[in-house]
């Protein structure tokens, strides 16, 4: 039996990546079953309510004001995680200002005080994320919008306003990209170099920023556009603007573009401003079947990358990127699935393409072409689960900010005994946990141990606050295989089970 209590702040307002750091804290406190720091509109109250979060109190926050959240096994519990969390929220923070000095709380008292800005980045609840991009806009800047539960009425029309004014407007729920060197939200820390990228995948951005990083090269811009710029709807407005941009750019000189298969037309759309660039470019559209793309018009400057691995070899100058050999455990006889638990969607469906180029059927909740659904999470077959997916983060905080909340399924996965090799990605940057190799170290430590082979990705660099080499070797000391790629890691799995 559990106990949901809340505590309101009355006309507070914090950044929502910040809370959900915050969150994450308060959920690993003795007696703490989950825990959300929301702000109180319409749409966070019902996420709240959907995970057992909320309660009265809760219920008759406005949307000025935040609710602090937690379900706990007892109310003493509980009361102590909401003191500790008013603690938390009123401790000085190092981007706060000094005192006495001034704080401007509005957009234009900021414009006026950072003379020279020129992009904005927008994280409000998605109720009001739209008018202050509009405002944004507006000031002549260029904007990034953090923010998810955006209509697609109100992105369209940003958009097509950024368009006019010669702007570019990333999102909505645009969670990474790294501008000029400089990284916004969830990114890596990468050296600036000669490859641009346009991305509608916060995953798939920071896995070739990092493959490139990791292979002695660096990045001019990486521009992301959010996960529905390519739809027919939108039609890819932001992702043109930003192919025109990189192609302006004297210090690009070679661009990708990563996305999940857009429909025809915006296809068309694309391929044809490619092909009038004199630079060159690898195509990424995650889950298409090559046949169809190859057998239009594709420019005679682009090429093919079927995972995001091939995207940062073509870049590189190289080909698509290939298999690798090692030496690799052997999984317990008789064992034939492979499971793969995400935290990146875009990383879980590059891993789909690999086990379906291999002629492996696949099952997932999200689910490529040519894969199929998990049925009320039932595991058939292989199945690769996206751990980012809305049925998993409503209330709580993402994967990739908190990795206990894979830690459930990690359990059940490695007791279950048709279960070949457990995939992992564990991915770094700036906004990641501060250690997600240990999560899953402690997980394996208390696992039976007949436990399946586990293979992992760390999507990272050496500059990352995690540490790439510190986080392959906590998991190496472990017993994990670590690939060098999301990709290598699938094939890894493949070739175990086909030992």
């Amino acid at each position: 039996m559990t106990i949901a209590l809340n505590r309101v702040r009355r006309g507070f307002y914090m950044d929502s990546a910040a809370l959900m750091r915050l969150a994450q804290a308060i959920g690993e406190l003795p007696g703490v079953v989950q825990a959300a720091l929301m702000i109180g509109s319409p749409s966070n109250k019902r996420l709240m309510e959907d995970a057992g979060l909320l309660a009265e109190l809760g219920e008759l926050a406005g949307a000025n004001d935040l609710v602090i959240a937690v379900c706990a096994e007892d109310e003493a519990a509980g009361g102590a995680a909401l003191a500790e969390a008013e603690a938390l929220l009123d401790r000085p923070h190092a981007s706060q200002a000094a005192p006495g000095e001034y704080r401007p709380r509005g957009l234009a008292a900021a414009v006026a005080m950072l003379e020279g800005a020129n992009l904005a980045l927008i994280s409000v609840p998605g109720e009001f994320a739209a008018e202050e991009a509009r405002k944004a806009l507006r000031h002549d800047l260029h904007v990034m919008i953090f923010s998810d539960n955006v209509a697609l009425a109100d992105e369209k029309a940003l958009k097509r306003e950024a368009r006019e004014r010669g702007l570019l407007l990333m999102g909505p729920d645009c969670g990474s990209a790294i501008i000029a060197g400089a990284p916004l939200g969830f990114a890596n820390a990468v050296p600036r170099g000669a490859i641009g990228i346009v991305a509608a995948s916060g995953t798939g951005l920071q896995e070739v920023t990092c493959l490139i990083a990791r292979a002695g090269a660096g990045i001019s811009h990486a521009i992301g556009v959010g996960g529905r710029d390519l739809s027919p709807e939108i039609g890819g407005i932001t992702t043109l603007a930003a192919i025109d941009a990189l192609d302006d750019d004297p210090a690009t000189e070679a661009i990708i573009i990563i996305s999940k298969p857009p429909g025809g037309a915006v296809a068309r759309r694309v391929l044809e401003r490619v092909g009038r660039s004199r630079k060159p470019f690898a195509i990424c559209f995650l889950g298409l079947e090559l046949p169809g793309l190859e057998a239009g018009a594709l420019p005679a400057n682009a090429r093919i990358a079927p995972t995001l691995r091939d995207a940062a070899a073509l870049a590189l100058g190289g080909g698509a990127g290939s298999a690798e050999t090692a030496q690799r455990p052997a999984p317990i006889a008789g064992r034939r699935w492979i499971r793969g638990l995400y935290s990146g969607g875009t990383l879980c469906a590059e891993a789909q393409i690999v086990l379906r180029q291999a002629g492996e059927r696949s099952f997932s909740n999200a689910p490529i072409p040519g894969a199929e659904a998990l049925v009320d999470g039932a595991i058939a077959g292989h199945s690769l689960v996206d751990l980012g997916a809305d049925e998993y983060t409503r209330g709580r905080p993402h994967a990739i900010i908190d990795p206990s909340m894979r830690l459930p399924h990690l359990a059940r996965t490695l007791a279950d005994p048709s279960a070949a090799v457990v995939l992992l990605d564990v991915v770094l940057g700036y906004g990641a946990h501060r250690d997600p190799a240990a999560a899953i170290v402690a997980a394996l430590a208390a696992a039976p141990r007949d436990r399946p082979v586990i293979v992992a990705s760390v999507c990272g660099t050496a500059d990352d606050p995690q540490g790439y080499a510190a986080q392959v070797a906590k998991l190496t000391d472990a017993g994990v295989f670590v690939a060098s790629s999301n990709a290598a890691a699938a094939e890894h799995a493949l070739a175990l089970i086909r030992r």
